[in-house]
């Protein structure tokens, strides 16, 4: 099942798309939670019944899904965090070149970093330096601390598509990341979120893909994470417990502007970047300058 978040009327509403359409789940009950936040939390991470709402709902429930206005899948998650250095291809082509990781590299993104699939992710005013990082999201559904290999995956509600925007510049001054990867909305999230029961366990075997204006600029499969999606549930939460509705950037693979020889490539106005994944979807942003 393909949950959407999108506005309507200047309202938020949650959807479930079926081919090219999307039933507006609050037009069949207007009750419903517009925040998928809210109805993780209230049915401790069961999106079941959204797809039994969704067979209820009237005719008129329907709308086109061209011309949608995407909201993020989730609107105001709890906590965004961050993994980076996590395919050894890309960790090849970086600073760490010399010094493999033995553990996962975690960091937190704020929820002003990011932006909806077909919103612009800005250029900032101050560097030229915005880079592209295709990566797949984990959507958490319900609360979980102390979670084993056995049962780590339980805690996840669904996937989506993540475009990690980094700002090289800031990123390199300091030994810390957030700096760089926190400007505001250089992020993508979308375009939404499908749920886990449609892919593979742990979201293992599946291609990602980045496209610069249609230039193929990385492409993998998350089969070759250093850090499977179960090892980092298990090492996150021994630290930090994980609630419904927080998001998980798992890592992206090489190909990224930075490394680039001879020059390096940075999105710059005009660019279209389109993150693909293979099961999920298509996250596509313009690039524009910040005003």
């Amino acid at each position: 099942m393909k949950i959407v978040a999108f506005e309507l009327n200047g309202a938020p509403h949650l959807g479930v798309v079926e081919g090219d359409q999307v039933i507006d789940l609050q037009a069949a009950d207007p009750k419903l939670p517009a925040d998928l936040r809210t109805v993780l939390e209230q049915n401790k991470g069961d999106l079941k019944p959204l797809g039994e709402l969704a067979k209820k709902a009237p005719a008129s429930a329907r709308i086109p899904l061209k011309g949608l206005k995407y909201l993020q899948p989730v609107g105001n998650p709890g906590k965004i965090i961050c993994l980076g250095l996590n395919y050894l291809e890309h960790v090849k082509e970086g600073a760490s070149r010399d010094n493999i990781p033995k553990f996962p590299t975690i960091f937190m993104r704020c929820t002003t970093s990011m932006v909806a699939h077909d919103a612009p992710i800005l250029r900032p005013k101050v560097t030229e330096q915005l880079d592209y990082e295709a990566e797949l999201i984990l959507v958490i559904g319900k609360k979980a601390k102390h979670l084993t290999m056995e049962n780590a995956t339980s805690c996840i509600a669904g996937y989506s598509v993540g475009n990690e925007g980094s700002v090289r510049e800031f990123q390199r001054k300091t030994t810390q990341w957030d700096m760089g990867k926190n400007f505001d909305q250089t992020g993508g999230f979308g375009p939404w979120l499908v749920t886990s029961d449609e892919l593979p366990d742990a979201g293992k075997g599946l291609k990602l893909e980045t496209r610069l204006n249609g230039t193929v600029m990385q492409s993998d499969n998350t089969d070759n994470m250093m850090f499977p999606v179960k090892e980092t549930l298990v090492y996150i939460t021994q630290g930090m417990t994980l609630e419904p509705g927080d998001v998980i950037f798992t890592g992206t693979p090489s190909g990224v502007g930075h490394a680039r020889k001879p020059n390096p490539v940075w999105m710059k106005e005009g660019d279209i970047c389109e993150v693909e994944i293979q099961g999920i979807g298509i996250l596509r942003n313009p690039i524009a300058n910040e005003k």
